[in-house]
């Protein structure tokens, strides 16, 4: 068998970004590394989007802006999300840029398998593919098991579904300068639900039709309410260029206790993902650059997470809405109706202070967070 020092099951977006600061450290050029994957990653597969102050992947970016809409049924606002950009990069060009940069590091390989099992052997760990077994020091692991969280009850799993569709329309309905970032005035029927609209011209945009709820809908469902929504917006003649759709998991159930002094879970396997808003791309750069600061110092991979308040917040928040689904539209129209764009966004990417967190908190309904705290409590 094959030995390599790390291998990474799954070759996702956290994959592929630790890869990339493993690379950029330069302090991983001796080891060799293995990513496998059964996806070659030809095609564009999903949109990341995120909020930046910085010249984040800038070379990728395919569209930023300065200004974006929040809306629910009784009110819009355009937010002024100074000194932040909210900014839009496609899948596709995130994996070519990495394999791009791998393509020059011989130590790195990727192999186009699927993984079926893969386990800790004393010191050394083995992965398994439909074909082949290799062994490596290290495997950073980022394929999500769902039983994980669907066999307890203390930490309750919603998802974020959305399906999408990239339109061209014949009428310029669409400012490209403003990104709809949350539109709750769509039908609610008993959960969280809203429009995500991604304008990168007058007749072009990604319109998301998204749930945060425990529960799928039908293909169908998802695209009935887009097909409403573009016929609301005032056009009658489109073509639609791409579809993505996605599943993401939002929960606060504790997936690194499942890490060992060799394997470490990554990504949504890991608990990466924003469990309150579902965001993964910024949350990814950051755990991504601590692991490859962890690697060159520490050896067993459970001592690299620590839990922190901003966990607990997102505990109480995936708490209230799997009680009642529906206090989604009033919880976030409460923050964004007259908070500050800024301290908001500031908050969901969890650099703010402690005073800096209780103004964006006391903005929430009470009652209910209130209720699932004392659960938490005595739970």
């Amino acid at each position: 068998m094959q030995h390599y020092h790390y291998i990474f099951t799954g070759s996702g977006l956290s994959a592929l970004m630790t890869v990339y600061e493993m690379i950029l450290s330069k302090n991983f050029d001796d080891k060799t590394i293995l990513l496998i994957d059964e996806n070659p990653k030809k095609v564009n597969d999903r949109t990341w989007c995120f909020w930046d102050e910085k010249d984040t992947f800038e070379n990728i970016v395919s569209k930023k802006w300065d200004v974006a809409l929040f809306a629910d049924k009784n009110f819009k606002r355009n937010l002024e999300i100074n000194p932040y950009q909210y900014k839009m990069i496609r899948g596709l060009d995130f994996y070519n840029l990495v394999f791009e940069t791998i393509s020059n590091h011989k130590n790195i390989h990727f192999i186009n398998q699927k993984v079926i099992d893969f386990e800790e052997l004393g010191n050394h760990c083995v992965v398994k593919t439909e074909s082949h077994s290799y062994t490596c020091n290290k495997i950073f692991n980022s394929i999500y098991n769902p039983n994980l969280v669907k066999n307890q009850d203390k930490y309750p799993l919603l998802q974020q579904h959305f399906i999408g569709w990239f339109i061209k329309s014949k009428e310029e309905v669409f400012d490209k300068n403003k990104a709809t970032f949350m539109d709750f005035s769509v039908e609610q029927k008993g959960n969280t639900r809203f429009m995500y609209v991604l304008p990168t011209s007058s007749t072009e945009a990604l319109l998301e039709y998204t749930l945060f709820s425990a529960d799928l809908l039908s293909k169908e469902e998802y695209e009935e309410e887009i097909q409403k929504y573009i016929k609301e917006l005032g056009i009658t003649n489109y073509e639609i260029l791409e579809k993505e759709q996605g599943n993401i998991p939002m929960t606060c159930f504790p997936f690194w206790e499942k890490n060992s002094k060799n394997i470490i879970h990554i990504g949504s396997a890991g608990g990466w993902t924003k469990a309150s808003t579902g965001y993964t791309f910024k949350n990814t750069i950051k755990k991504s650059k601590l692991l490859v600061a962890f690697l060159t110092q520490h050896t067993d991979f459970r001592k690299f997470h620590k839990t922190d308040k901003f966990w607990f917040y997102d505990l109480l928040f995936i708490d209230v809405l799997y009680r009642n689904n529906e206090l989604g539209s009033k919880v976030f129209s409460s923050l964004f109706k007259k908070g500050k764009p800024a301290l908001i966004f500031k908050f969901l990417d969890e650099e703010t202070s402690l005073w800096e967190d209780l103004q964006v908190i006391w903005k929430c309904p009470k009652l209910p967070f209130i209720k699932v705290l004392i659960t938490r409590i005595f739970k």
